[in-house]
């Protein structure tokens, strides 16, 4: 079998669940935040926070181990524009899931709350969703890129 390919096919697959899980998270819980359904709000933000213990942590881990050796496997150096590029933008992205990962935790906490005591949402959560999603947009921007860039391997300096 070769490696090569086998590092290759996890990489695909743990970056097709990392910005899937991001995307699907992402969808949900900005549109149940405008639902102005305080349950539903628990439940979304919740899960969310569970996708990303479940899904997004581990591939966060296996995308440079995985980029790492298919870039020596293959032998291009870490200075290659494109993939030292890639390397950057995919650290930019998980700067702005760190906070959100924080975030979101925080988020579903209040939620909870606020549905056990029967109360509105603290402007606390909204202040919070409001940066969770301008965090996410750098992010998700990052990720495309690293997808175009992964995948065409442009020349972009000498």
């Amino acid at each position: 079998m070769n490696t090569y390919l086998v590092v290759k096919w996890l990489h695909i697959v743990s970056s097709v669940l990392m910005v899937g899980t991001g995307l699907g998270s992402a969808f949900y819980l900005f549109f149940v935040n405008r639902s102005g359904n305080l349950h539903a709000q628990a439940v979304v933000s919740r899960l969310v926070v569970r996708a990303d213990w479940w899904f997004t942590t581990p591939t966060v881990l296996i995308q440079p181990a995985s980029g790492l050796l298919l870039a020596h496997l293959a032998g291009w150096p870490l200075t290659t524009p494109w993939l030292a590029l890639s390397l950057g933008l995919f650290f930019l992205a998980g700067a702005c899931w760190l906070p959100v990962v924080w975030l979101q935790i925080r988020m579903a906490a209040m939620a909870q709350q606020a549905l056990a005591d029967q109360a509105a949402l603290p402007p606390l959560y909204w202040r919070y969703a409001r940066y969770w999603e301008l965090l996410g947009y750098p992010a998700f921007a990052a990720m495309a890129l690293v997808f175009f860039l992964m995948v065409n391997k442009p020349v972009l300096w000498q």
